[in-house]
């Protein structure tokens, strides 16, 4: 679902669930090494995603269990605010 001005309300997310974000950088080592911090905690599984047509950019994606939208969304700003994180979806 893509949440534009037609839609009024967000999706509805059925927790606890399995989840998945994907991470875009610039070294695949740095992201793998990102995941296993952030998600230290909690089982999860990651693999390695796509590469940028020029290789400057790689993509990992990385599944775990979350609680809750407060979990998912703490996650998602661990993700978002490192340093060798360049976006996250």
């Amino acid at each position: 679902m893509i949440l534009d001005t037609q839609t009024p309300d967000k999706p509805h997310i059925d927790y606890p669930c399995e989840w998945g974000f994907k991470l875009i950088g610039k070294d695949a080592k740095a992201l793998e090494d990102t995941i296993a911090d952030i998600l230290s905690h909690k089982e999860y599984r990651c693999h390695l995603g796509n590469a940028s047509s020029n290789g400057k950019f790689i993509s990992y994606n990385a599944y775990c269990h979350v609680d809750d939208e407060a979990e998912r969304n703490a996650l998602f700003k661990s993700f978002e605010s490192h340093q060798d994180v360049k976006m996250v979806m």
